[in-house]
């Protein structure tokens, strides 16, 4: 007689949030030993603060595709989408760090619109490559809890996780947590090795974001709770600020040139060289002071100026 072929365990599908940091680079790669893959897709916010990584060397673009592995990016830049995303900066409930970094609601928001994905998409499980104690914010047993208690739904954490309570997964065999890890504290000697055997080159460890630069938050914070664009928030990067950056002088010829093609009236010195002042409002009464400013940090004697509108 002969015996019944036994049907092969379908394998679950994970989606993985990532930041292209080497945390969520070592993730994914943990999940695609496990599940396969073809069964590990990764989930990427373009944050109007930053927080991601992307150069030439280290693009999340180019990893994802040599890893064969898809890439969903999540703009959250425009639309409703940054529209919900201010309300949580201006008005975070579970407080800030140094700066204006809210990286608890933030990471929430994060993950429930990633939920909503692998919803949709039909895709069993939720990872993230956060590590325990890694951040003094966002990645503790208290701002896990928080997280977990807040979401109402499970994350796998294969860094950290057997360090944390199991998963229904793990229990249902899913994955095999012995093959996961128990990674803690700031260090990162042990993903680093791990970098070294999956042969993976990742960017310098830190941060990237926005709201942690006391610099940038210190103009950001008069004007919170305006109503801002994107625009105005890239603007926040570029030139000397003053009068709640009503008016904006550009410190090069590179940033000069960003700002006379911007919306307002633009002052430009005509007859030496200096900054060329954007007044963002459109109010004549502040191109006097502007004048002025470009004047105080000038080398030069500015005489003549010309006004665009």
């Amino acid at each position: 007689m002969k015996s019944k072929k036994q049907t092969p365990t379908k394998k679950a599908k994970a989606l993985v949030l990532f930041s292209g940091g080497l945390d969520s680079r070592i993730a994914l790669k943990l999940m695609q030993e496990q599940l396969g893959k073809e069964n590990v897709l990764a989930i990427n916010f373009i944050l109007p603060f930053g927080g991601a990584c992307c150069s030439k060397e280290f693009c999340i673009y180019n990893f994802v595709g040599k890893e064969e592995a898809k890439l969903i990016s999540i703009d959250c830049t425009k639309g409703k989408l940054f529209e919900e995303y201010m309300e949580i900066i201006k008005h975070p409930k579970h407080g800030r760090g140094t700066s204006l970094n809210p990286c608890i609601d933030c990471h929430l928001f994060m993950l429930k619109k990633a939920k909503e994905y692998a919803n949709k998409e039909k895709i069993d499980i939720l990872v993230t490559g956060e590590v325990l104690g890694e951040r003094p914010l966002s990645q503790t047993r208290r701002a896990f809890s928080i997280l977990d208690k807040n979401k109402e739904f499970e994350v796998l954490r294969p860094l950290s996780a057997k360090l944390l309570e199991e998963t229904s997964w793990e229990k249902e065999k899913l994955i095999d947590r012995d093959k996961l890890l128990d990674i803690q504290g700031r260090r990162r000697d042990k993903q680093m090795e791990l970098a070294k055997k999956f042969k993976i080159s990742y960017p310098t460890p830190g941060g990237g974001c926005l709201l942690c630069e006391k610099g940038y938050c210190a103009k950001l914070k008069p004007i919170l709770n305006d109503t801002l664009s994107y625009n105005d928030i890239k603007l926040l990067s570029i030139g000397r600020h003053f009068d709640n950056s009503k008016i904006i002088i550009g410190r090069n010829q590179e940033e000069n040139i960003i700002l006379e093609k911007e919306k307002g009236i633009k002052v430009l010195p005509e007859d030496n060289p200096g900054g060329t002042a954007l007044i963002k409002s459109g109010d004549k009464s502040l191109i006097e002071k502007a004048k002025i400013l470009i004047q105080q940090h000038s080398k030069h004697k500015i005489n003549e100026f010309e006004i665009l509108e």
